[in-house]
């Protein structure tokens, strides 16, 4: 096995969940450290095609609780995000090697509609 093709497989099993599409995608966009406020919001957008303030608290709590005990840290156990918790940031690390198999996963994935907006 190549490291091109291990590196596709890491990329389609972080991709494996909707909310962690959005995120990497939101960070490959804007690359740069968002706070998981952001990342909730991008989620919560995209998802409810709602604006933030709009959707119930239960359902952002939800979100939340999910990016901080699930996804990110995958994403920071991947190496591909560093997590800053005095911050509560979100940082895209190691895109570069990701981004020709993010850029095709993310493409091809009819729900997502570019731009992600935050």
């Amino acid at each position: 096995m190549t490291d091109d093709s291990v590196a596709f497989d890491a990329v389609l099993d972080l991709c494996r969940d909707g909310h962690r599409r959005i995120v990497l995608g939101v960070l490959a966009d804007q690359d740069r450290p968002l706070t998981m406020q952001d990342l909730a919001k991008a989620i919560v957008r995209h998802n409810h095609h709602t604006p933030f303030p709009a959707v119930s608290g239960e359902t952002v709590t939800e979100v939340q609780h999910a990016l901080h005990h699930r996804h990110v840290p995958k994403l920071v156990a991947s190496n591909v995000v560093d997590y800053d918790a005095a911050r509560r940031t979100v940082a895209p690390t190691g895109f570069d090697r990701l981004q020709p198999a993010l850029s095709a996963i993310l493409d091809a994935d009819p729900d997502l509609s570019p731009p992600l907006e935050l």
